[in-house]
């Protein structure tokens, strides 16, 4: 299964405190892991406002998750246009992005967020 990992999971993956139900999506060698470039910013800005969940070094993480295997999925015009189209069930920016390269390239979106989970392209693990 192609997975877009939301950023609450890649920081808990890069701190190995996953929730329960997302280690099998992550340790399941037949899944493809994706992270995409709003999630990085989202660390960049969330770190710059001192948020004490988003401490992490941005470019560590960023090659932790490329040397790990996981596939950069770069944010496209269809992406953005796609977002115009999204029912406002869920008004975070990040969140909305990631829901909509999620529905137009055709994988699930790994989430945490019951509001983000609303979606039908979404898999919600607690």
């Amino acid at each position: 299964m192609k997975l877009l990992i939301d950023t609450h999971l890649l920081l808990w993956a890069a701190a190995d405190t996953l929730p329960a139900g997302a280690i099998h999506y992550f340790s399941n060698e037949d899944n493809e892991l994706f992270f995409s470039p709003a999630s990085i910013w989202e660390i960049i800005i969330k770190k710059e406002l001192n948020r004490p969940d988003f401490q992490i070094d941005p470019i560590k993480l960023y090659r932790g998750l490329l040397e790990n295997g996981y596939s950069e999925l770069y944010i496209t015009s269809r992406h953005t246009l796609t977002v115009a189209s999204l029912p406002q069930v869920h008004k975070d920016p990040f969140d909305r992005i990631l829901i909509a390269q999620a529905k137009t390239e055709g994988l699930k979106l790994l989430t945490s967020d019951k509001t983000v989970s609303q979606y039908p392209c979404t898999i919600f693990v607690s």
